[in-house]
């Protein structure tokens, strides 16, 4: 059985191996430092209802686009709001992990691959279910958007 690390894109490969690398008190800061690092929407995106899908699973409200060019690279934008800065980190780490991959890249990434960044020991399991959340979405429009 392959490890979860080694079916990853580089980006998202090296987001888990700086975590598991790391105690649980700064793997919560890793993940408030990234929060930091989620790139603003763009224009098109600045009313939600223009295409943007809520995770309701999150415990702060985080909306989700998702679009696959003709190349069938995925480009992902989230929008959370600044004062929920584990839902902003989630956000950044699979925008980091998973923006500019191509589509069936980001359909093969295990669905627990989240568990391989160690952070159930830092954040709840709530919170950890908004992030699985998150990322079945992306592979829902994946699929949608590069059908």
């Amino acid at each position: 059985m392959t490890s979860p690390v080694g079916e990853l894109p580089p980006k998202l490969t090296e987001l888990v191996e700086e975590f598991s690398e790391v105690g649980p008190k700064d793997r919560l800061q890793l993940l408030l430092e990234l929060s930091e690092e989620l790139p603003a929407l763009p224009a098109r995106y600045a009313e939600r209802e223009a295409g943007m899908e809520q995770v309701h699973e999150c415990q702060t409200p985080l909306f989700l686009a998702v679009e696959v060019d003709d190349d069938q690279v995925v480009h992902l934008f989230f929008d959370a709001p600044p004062e929920a800065p584990t839902t902003r980190g989630f956000a950044s780490i699979m925008h980091t992990g998973l923006d500019g991959q191509q589509a069936q890249t980001v359909l093969a990434v295990p669905n627990d691959f989240y568990t391989a960044l160690k952070l159930g020991e830092a954040v709840s399991p709530l919170r950890l279910r908004g992030m699985a959340a998150m990322l079945t979405r992306i592979k829902n429009q994946v699929r949608e958007r590069s059908a």
